[in-house]
């Protein structure tokens, strides 16, 4: 196993584990992150992010990982993430890819890919169905996204 895959195994390991502040010894600190929801964050805006969605779930996150694979610059994973929404309480089982790139033997960019219809459908019942797949719904969904993560940032200041 690679120092990278090494890096991120203990990732994954601290996520299932509900530790962010692990899973955040992971990144290099000018860490770039995107994905369908949240879009682009950097810093330590990503490990909120994280202890962020932690808390919301309530220690109530099933993480599975596998197909761990990196070398000395890039690597990649495949992981699920089964939980309840937090604002309807709705289950939601992700299926995400995500790709890395290291810097200094720690995650300089992450980012996962996902269908976010399919996860709008699961987390947002008959809206997400219906208009999931629209630009005006994506829009509303990270925007939220990002308001939660500055509200909560406010409230552990």
């Amino acid at each position: 196993m690679t120092q990278n895959e090494k890096t991120i195994t203990k990732f994954y390991n601290a996520f299932a584990n509900g530790d962010a502040t692990k899973m955040c010894e992971c990144y290099h600190p000018n860490i770039q992150f995107r994905d369908p929801i949240f879009g682009a964050l950097k810093g330590n805006d990503v490990c909120k992010m994280w202890e962020m969605l932690m808390a919301k779930s309530n220690g109530n996150e099933n993480i599975k990982f596998s197909e761990v694979k990196a070398d000395d610059y890039h690597g990649s994973a495949l992981w699920e993430d089964t939980y309840n929404f937090s604002k309807n309480n709705r289950e939601v089982v992700n299926k995400i890819r995500a790709e890395f790139f290291f810097q200094d033997d720690l995650i300089m960019r992450h980012t996962d890919d996902f269908d976010i219809w399919k996860w709008s459908k699961q987390a947002l019942g008959l809206s997400g169905h219906l208009l999931g797949w629209t630009g005006y719904m994506q829009k509303k969904i990270h925007q939220n996204a990002l308001q939660s993560l500055k509200k909560y940032q406010k409230s552990t200041l």
